[in-house]
């Protein structure tokens, strides 16, 4: 599948988009003899200021795409590109973040310290009023002192993400970010993250298993084959933001959702092992 790469024009230059994937493809040997083929001729583009949720069946590599996206991959065919670049210059500028499943908070860090510890892992001097104005953003004013197990897991989970975006990165890279707490704190953290998106609008690729998540946040979705993965479906989400609650009981959103879990069926259909 061929992906336009022309990027937006902004003051009437052109920008490279934030993301793209040209027929990537990348393989994996278990035990040392083993190969397994995880992605295969593997497109896809985000837009800069873009919203792209990516699913597709256990095991299709999408968890891979965003390793590669954040230089811990390199694809074994194809190439992947990041504002215009190799992502490993991305990282080592950090202009990347990511937020993942597990939150990763240091435990022996108060909130201040586990948001701050990007500017101490670079080199930078700490901007407090950065941290302040995150902290504010995510809802955590008034636990700025507190460690992560004094927190709830929504908590944790919001000043995970206000790490990821406290050196002002031009790509947000979430994996499964919601995918441990219950379809409550799920809703409500969904909700949270298009509010935070909305006043940063960085460039954002997430990966979900769930249908419902990915409709309410995402520009566009991006459905993922059984491995080896490549994009099966791209559907634009159509929905004004910000979106309230009430668009998940709609028709649209439920033909929009049917839709999509229709073709995550029949990806799974023959599926066989996990990677990625």
């Amino acid at each position: 599948m061929s992906i336009a790469t022309s990027g937006i024009a902004i003051d009437g230059f052109a920008t490279p988009p934030a993301i793209v994937l040209e027929a990537v493809g990348k393989s994996f040997r278990l035990d040392g003899r083993r190969e397994v083929e995880a992605l295969s001729a593997m497109s896809l583009h985000v837009d800069r200021g873009e919203f792209v949720a990516l699913i597709g069946p256990s095991g299709c590599g999408k968890s891979t795409v965003l390793r590669m996206i954040a230089a811990l991959e390199i694809p074994s065919a194809g190439s992947v590109t990041v504002a215009g670049r190799a992502p490993a210059e991305l990282v080592a500028a950090h202009r990347l973040g990511i937020a993942f499943q597990e939150h990763a908070l240091l435990p022996w860090l108060d909130v201040v310290g586990n948001i701050a510890l990007p500017y101490r892992v670079c080199g930078q001097r700490v901007d407090a009023s950065r941290l302040t104005a995150l902290i504010a953003l995510v809802g955590l004013t008034g636990f700025e002192r507190a460690r992560p197990k004094q927190l709830s897991g929504g908590m944790r989970q919001r000043a995970a993400i206000a790490r990821a975006l406290v050196l002002s990165p031009e790509i947000l890279l979430l994996d499964e970010p919601f995918g441990a707490h219950d379809a409550v704190t799920r809703r409500y953290m969904n909700l949270e993250l298009q509010r935070i998106w909305l006043e940063q609008r960085i460039s954002t690729l997430l990966v979900t298993h769930d249908v419902d998540e990915a409709v309410l946040l995402a520009d566009r979705v991006i459905v993922m084959s059984r491995r080896p993965g490549r994009v099966e479906q791209v559907l634009a989400v159509p929905f004004e933001r910000p979106r309230r609650p009430h668009i998940m009981r709609s028709e649209a959103f439920h033909r929009l959702t049917d839709e999509l879990t229709m073709t995550l069926q029949a990806g799974l259909l023959g599926a066989t092992g996990e990677v990625g």
